[in-house]
């Protein structure tokens, strides 16, 4: 339980993160971007954990969360634009 909840709040920090990272003008709200940085962190916590990439709750999860985030919005981005 205590694990969702990082995940959670991480995921929050990472997708503010990657939109501060991410070149361009989305035009989506903070809750977007909180949203997809969710998704991004357990996309990036529990994929990478999986196959051995880090341990839970090591630094190398929180940069692989931004990525995801950053990826996610990247997607998103595009599919917007359609």
């Amino acid at each position: 339980m205590m694990s969702i909840l990082g995940t959670l709040f991480i995921g929050l920090i990472a997708g503010f993160v990657a939109r501060a990272i991410k070149p361009g003008d989305d035009g989506m709200g903070w809750i977007m971007t909180a949203l997809l940085g969710v998704a991004g962190s357990f996309l990036a916590s529990y994929g990478g954990a999986a196959l051995g990439l880090y341990a839970p709750g090591q630094i190398a999860g929180f940069v692989a969360s931004v990525v995801g985030a950053v990826i996610l919005l990247v997607i998103y981005g595009f599919v917007k634009k359609k």
